[in-house]
């Protein structure tokens, strides 16, 4: 997949005038598994999210393989998931079984059939034996992981995850990242955790709204800590 940003930028209008929360940029991203780092603030989700068109640019153009993100949203979620960092964000129905069959209901259209691939997606992801367990007995790496799975369901082409694992202890940190990293699809991960960052084929450093380094994974990473401790 390509994901073309083309003189985007983004604001919104305030009582105190516009409030710009990315300044304009051209780029393409191609590669793989694509880091994005930087501090609270910086416009990382906001760039995220014009990713799947959860965000709309003010100016300029975001395509996915030629789709725009404005003129063809709908085609752009399907080929687009997007994981937040709460999964009680996306977790919305009662159990674990039937949260994984709801993302297979476009595609999956017979019940029996719908119920049976959702059993196989819990059981790949380790969930297996919590089918009919409510997503709020789940721990939070549980609940992680059947949001991931949620997403999966529905075979997107990229997957963009917004700080997936910053509420997760040091266990399922190493889970989710390690699951996210065996995907075939493209990722697309926010993140303050510099290791995984590292683990990225290209990293975007982001900071006041802009892109200010984008690169090698390992200099992304010192930029960025020398810009934070100098």
């Amino acid at each position: 997949m390509v994901l073309r940003l083309d003189e985007v930028s983004v604001s919104v209008t305030t009582p105190d005038g516009e409030l710009v929360l990315l300044q304009p940029m051209s780029l393409t991203l191609a590669e793989h598994r694509i880091g994005l780092i930087g501090g609270n603030g910086s416009g990382k989700s906001t760039f995220a999210r014009l990713l799947n068109g959860l965000v709309e640019p003010t100016t300029g153009h975001v395509t996915i393989d030629g789709l725009d993100t404005v003129d063809d949203g709908p085609a752009v979620r399907r080929a687009v998931g997007f994981v937040f960092t709460d999964p009680g964000a996306q977790l919305v129905m009662p159990t674990c079984l039937e949260d994984v069959a709801l993302s297979l209901r476009r595609t999956v259209k017979d019940r029996a059939a719908r119920r049976a691939e959702a059993l196989a997606i819990l059981e790949a992801i380790g969930l297996g034996d919590k089918a009919d367990t409510s997503v709020h007995a789940l721990s939070g790496g549980q609940k992680q992981m059947l949001a991931l799975a949620g997403v999966l369901a529905t075979s997107p082409r990229v997957l963009v995850a917004d700080e997936p694992t910053t509420l997760l202890d040091l266990r399922n940190t190493a889970i989710v990242a390690d699951r996210l990293f065996s995907l075939s699809q493209q990722l697309v991960l926010v993140t303050h955790d510099l290791d995984l960052a590292r683990r990225c084929d290209r990293v975007l450093v982001i900071d006041d709204a802009q892109v200010v380094f984008d690169g090698d994974p390992d200099a992304a990473v010192e930029h960025y800590r020398a810009s934070v401790l100098s």
